[in-house]
């Protein structure tokens, strides 16, 4: 099967527009414009967002897509994985209803601390680590069932944040990773070598460029990590210090043919119009960016 070129792969997320689960995380956008303005933008697809952002009933999640002119590509599921009270496969299921009804491909699944926000985590012992591996394979085998992929994302203030513990999910389990290239370099990991090292497992590609220095600073302990999203540590791709062209050069090598998922963390203090704050021009400056390595690349559609 030929893949499809990179530009028809390039999908956002209501994140990058400030929508956010994250109680308290800043000002929200309505539906309509946030799915609007990703057409406006050149997006093919999208991800859900968070509970409440669409439709609670997986058909009137397709049909509000389908009338947006957009694909549904996947969801951020974050569950309790490292507690044997807590059985975190209902929860997936009913998301994998969803993601079935919009013939969406994608469980994106996160490793749940069981507080709100990214802040603050617990340590995990070996018996919890077991668990949550364990648990992790349930999920790609429920996923599978129904004709879906499961994929780890690692993602700051869950149990799985630093490339180490991404190495141990990679080594330890057989579910997919999704590669979140700024959470893992936020997290201490190298997006570049892991995108080189293990393109045969990574199933789902989330596309954010980050500042360095904030995202040292988030690592020392300096600064929370809402803190830092409001701060401007995610940037458009590009303008940041993640090596975004080389991540895509080698899975495009290695016959990657998923999705590239545009997220730029955003905290909006207010409505757009009033804070002069526009999410949807760092979206066109990614998109663009994203093409330009595509053309770069030999990629043509």
């Amino acid at each position: 099967m030929t893949t499809a070129p990179v530009a028809q792969r390039i999908a956002g997320a209501p994140i990058s527009w400030g929508v956010c689960e994250v109680p308290g995380w800043g000002h929200q956008l309505t539906p309509d414009l946030v799915l609007a303005q990703m057409r406006e933008v050149g997006l093919a697809a999208t991800e859900f967002g968070p509970d409440g952002f669409l439709p609670d009933a997986p058909e009137a999640k397709a049909e509000t897509l389908a009338a947006a002119g957009l694909r549904a590509v996947g969801q951020f599921v974050p569950v309790v994985l490292h507690d044997t009270a807590v059985d975190p496969l209902p929860a997936v299921e009913e998301a994998m209803t969803g993601l079935v009804a919009a013939q969406a491909g994608v469980v994106v699944i996160a490793a749940a601390t069981g507080a709100d926000g990214y802040d603050e985590r617990p340590d995990l012992d070996d018996d919890q680590w077991a668990t949550l591996l364990a648990n992790l394979d349930r999920i790609s085998a429920a996923a599978a069932a129904r004709g879906l992929l499961a994929a780890l994302h690692p993602h700051v203030g869950t149990m799985v944040e630093s490339g180490t513990e991404t190495e141990r999910v990679l080594a330890g389990s057989r579910i997919a990773l999704c590669l979140d290239t700024g959470h893992l370099l936020i997290g201490g990991g190298d997006p570049v070598a892991v995108a080189a090292q293990h393109p045969d497992r990574i199933g789902h590609v989330h596309l954010k460029d980050v500042r360095l220095d904030l995202a040292d600073r988030v690592r020392a302990g300096e600064l929370s990590y809402t803190d830092a999203v409001g701060a401007g540590m995610y940037v458009p791709l590009g303008e940041g210090d993640v090596d975004v062209a080389a991540i895509i050069g080698s899975l495009e090598a290695a016959g990657y043919d998923g999705w590239y998922v545009l997220e730029q963390d955003t905290v909006l203090s207010g409505d757009p119009d009033a804070t002069g704050v526009d999410p949807a021009a760092d979206v066109r400056a990614s998109v663009a960016h994203v093409v330009g390595v595509a053309d770069r690349l030999g990629d043509r559609p």
